[in-house]
């Protein structure tokens, strides 16, 4: 169901600083790319959060019924301990130290960088291109790039000429970074450096005895820079010039302020219309990092084998807590919000299975049109998922309302109900729930709870309050709510 043509969608556009409606380039079709990982070690929480809200972005934009061909990149070579161009590659330096070939490290860790996204129930991309796996393609790039006079050769090396491309181009115009200013805030080279300026980067490396992985190339046996990969990807897949570019907030500067400069020296014009950067998550305030011992991998969240969380937690509640907050804003993960978003979580899912319940009558009391169309000014207001969830919460308590008889509902808008509750819920947050997945814990739960709640109902048909309060009163400890109504009674999970 084509959609698109009736919303107007809005995206925050890092290079312009504001909100802008989005045109893509052809009619219902989106090229987007988002950065992918470097495989190296486990994917840590932080890194996810940017995964799963390119994976909100991407399928909302199949719900308004855009055809989207999303790619997401491994990084495999050519990102150094220090982000620059100094320093090991992180593979290699990881494959150095378990003693292993590099390519056993970028295996292990890409299995992982999956298996983990696939519990977060991400979907997966259309295209995952490998730096390693187009190696012939960069090259190639860095000679149209020598060709047209930005880029020079030092010693094997091959550096991009940052103050030639700035004459005619402007560099860091996404960051908002000045060149003046990076200049004057920038040492002397010294005596060792191979650059012109220390702005420049590192278009191809030369690899000295020891590196690891190394390729043939015109300029000698070496390997690409970080930021190269992705202009020679993107624009293989998606053309030169593309809709949507995605990635953490923390790769504006340098990573994609060099993606931009790579394009126009290679291409002649801007490489991506709309720039979308999503923003880091803290935990107990602070930022997350490995040397400090202030981080936690996701499994450690599933299995609550951790020391900063009481109890594990779902990968859909985890979801679903990162879906609270916009994905440009600074998220901190901690135990008491984590709990409050697993009791939010669960009241919705509850809702959405009280929906079957529901009778329908002639006429409504509710406009249930106009909240649907809510739910959609929402994720059309750069994708607002905070405000979506609102919605979603305000229609949970239609549905209650419905359900106590305190409001009505015809069948046409019950059935409304239940397909923007499935649309948003499950298609465009992608949560799970037991009821959805059809779990065989779920099955198991419900038997065993009618068990208990017959029993309760046996003694309380033979006037043994104490067993039935009893039962209610453990259900509770348990986290089991029991609620008595005119067709029985039913349980909550809390």
């Amino acid at each position: 169901m084509v959609r698109y043509q009736d919303q107007k969608l809005q995206l925050y556009n890092s290079l312009t600083g504001e909100k802008e409606i989005f045109k893509s380039i052809n009619e219902g079709l989106v090229g987007m790319y988002v950065c992918g990982p470097t495989v190296y070690s486990n994917v840590h929480l932080g890194n996810c959060r940017t995964f799963i809200s390119f994976d909100m972005i991407y399928r909302y934009l199949q719900h308004l019924g855009y055809k989207v061909r999303y790619v997401r990149n491994i990084t495999d070579a050519g990102h150094l301990t220090d982000d620059a161009d100094e320093g090991e590659d992180k593979i290699s330096k990881k494959a150095r130290v378990e003693k292993l070939e590099p390519m056993e490290i970028v295996q292990q860790y890409t299995l992982d960088f999956h298996n983990v996204l696939n519990k977060f129930n991400n979907l997966p991309p259309n295209i995952e291109p490998t730096a390693t796996g187009h190696i012939v393609e960069q090259i190639e790039i860095i000679k149209t790039i020598i060709d047209n006079g930005y880029a020079y050769e030092r010693n094997g090396s091959i550096y991009f000429n940052v103050l030639k491309f700035n004459e005619d181009h402007e560099y860091g115009k996404l960051s908002g970074r000045k060149l003046e200013d990076m200049i004057s805030n920038t040492r002397a080279l010294d005596a060792q450096s191979e650059k012109d300026n220390p702005q420049d980067f590192a278009l191809w490396k030369k690899a000295s005895p020891a590196h690891i992985m190394r390729w043939p190339s015109p300029w000698g046996d070496g390997f690409p820079g970080w930021h190269l990969e992705c202009t020679v990807m993107s624009s293989k897949y998606l053309g030169e010039t593309f809709d949507i570019h995605g990635g953490g907030m923390d790769l504006k500067f340098p990573h994609h302020e060099c993606e931009i400069a790579q394009g126009e020296a290679a291409h002649g014009h801007s490489p991506v219309n709309y720039w979308l950067h999503a923003n880091m998550l803290t935990l107990n305030g602070k930022k997350m990092s490995k040397s400090t011992g202030n981080s936690i991998l996701p499994e450690e969240l599933f299995t609550g084998d951790n020391d900063f969380m009481e109890k594990a937690f779902s990968p859909s509640v985890v979801r679903f807590f990162m879906m609270q907050a916009h994905y440009r804003s600074v998220l901190d993960f901690s135990n008491d919000a984590i709990l409050a978003a697993e009791k939010g979580f669960n009241r919705l899912s509850e809702a959405i299975k009280t929906i079957a319940d529901l009778t329908s009558s002639k006429e409504s009391s509710i406009d249930v049109p106009a909240w649907a169309e809510r739910c959609y000014a929402a994720m059309n207001d750069d994708f607002n998922s905070p405000i979506l969830i609102a919605e979603l919460f305000e229609g949970t308590k239609m549905i209650h309302a419905v359900k106590e008889g305190k409001q009505t509902a015809t069948a046409a808008d019950i059935e409304l109900i239940k397909e923007t509750f499935n649309a948003f819920f499950y298609d465009v947050l992608g949560l799970e729930t037991s009821s959805k997945t059809g779990s065989t814990d779920s099955k198991h739960l419900d038997g065993a709870m009618q068990l208990i709640i017959d029993l309760r109902t046996q003694a309380r048909a033979n006037k043994d309050w104490a067993t039935s309060d009893q039962i209610r009163d453990q259900l509770v400890a348990a986290g089991i709510q029991l609620k008595d109504g005119a067709d029985g009674t039913t349980y909550t999970v809390k």
